[in-house]
């Protein structure tokens, strides 16, 4: 799977999940950046993602996550 199929899986995950079509999803993406991303929301996306992906992270690689630069580098080594 390259970054681009990556990306576009994330878009769609993340518009599900915020219930929003407007975020521009890129690598320096992060929670700062959008409105409503708290922590039961990042748990939330985190479970979406694996579910969309069919993939499983352990809790500390989520807990290393910066951005979602480092989010799609953690998939692209996974898939």
């Amino acid at each position: 799977m390259d970054e681009q199929q990556i990306y576009a899986g994330l878009a769609k995950t993340f518009e599900d999940v915020f219930d929003d079509d407007s975020i521009s999803v890129s690598p320096e993406l992060s929670a700062k950046d959008v409105d409503g991303w708290d922590s039961l929301t990042h748990i939330r996306l985190m479970l979406s993602v694996e579910r969309a992906f069919k993939i499983k992270f352990t809790t500390s690689e989520i807990g290393n996550l910066k951005n979602v630069g480092d989010l799609v580098a953690l998939i692209k080594q996974r898939c």
